[in-house]
């Protein structure tokens, strides 16, 4: 993964209230630290740090120059969004150097068909390799190519590139390949949706009933009062 060079501004704003200035400044409140230095407060760019995590996922390399001087690689190892907006709210960044081995999360996805009637169930979507800094790969395949039910895809199924090794447990399951329902087994549970149907109409058909039974037993008395209405109307 190449790395993106990228500007900074040291942070001098604490809290809750500086980084919503920061926010709103259009920048991303950071933290840079690693290596036994002491943690550096910053303010990425938050436009161009976006594209870059868009393009080359959560594990980019950036190249930082802090406006003070400081020039800096760096990987994400933390990084808090707003669920609502899908905004950066802060980020943590790691500091690495070129040639360093570094344990981080990788994302896997799963690449062919498995054999018919058959569905796939995703058990991890990461695994956790170790790699030189600045060549941690974006993502890594695991083959499912005309798997039949029952086969199970664990970490030590997945294509690692040169250099890469797995940190997790080789044991550790993937993916799962289970067999489809089949057409009797989804019917199967029809009957009950058809019985709840059927109790909820007849529910509705007893109060319908009642209030017919009610307006109807009430139609003598309203006929008596207008009788009595009358008669008193006469005397």
């Amino acid at each position: 993964m190449s790395e993106v060079k990228i500007s900074a501004e040291p942070r001098t704003e604490f809290g809750k209230g500086g980084a919503r200035r920061t926010r709103r400044a259009g920048k991303v409140p950071a933290v840079l630290y690693g290596h036994g230095e002491k943690p550096k407060h910053i303010a990425l760019p938050a436009r161009e740090f976006a594209a870059a995590i868009r393009k080359g996922g959560a594990n980019q390399l950036f190249a930082i120059e802090v406006s003070d001087g400081t020039q800096v690689l760096a990987l994400p190892k933390a990084i808090q969004r707003d669920p609502i907006k899908d905004t950066f709210e802060h980020v943590d960044l790691l500091l690495v150097r070129r040639g360093e081995k570094v344990t981080v999360e990788v994302a896997v996805q799963l690449t062919g068909e498995a054999a018919r009637d058959t569905l796939i169930v995703h058990d991890h979507d990461t695994l956790s390799v170790t790699a030189d800094a600045t060549k941690v790969p974006d993502h890594l395949e695991a083959s499912i190519e005309g798997l039949e039910a029952g086969t199970q895809v664990t970490a030590a199924d997945v294509q690692l590139p040169a250099g890469v090794e797995l940190a997790a447990d080789a044991e550790q399951l993937v993916a799962s390949v289970t067999a489809a329902p089949t057409a009797e087994q989804l019917e199967a549970t029809l009957p009950e949706v058809e019985v709840a149907d059927e109790e909820v109409e007849a529910g509705v058909g007893e109060e319908t009933a009642e209030s017919s039974e009610g307006a109807e037993a009430g139609e003598p008395a309203a006929a008596g009062g207008e009788e009595s209405a009358e008669a008193k109307t006469e005397a």
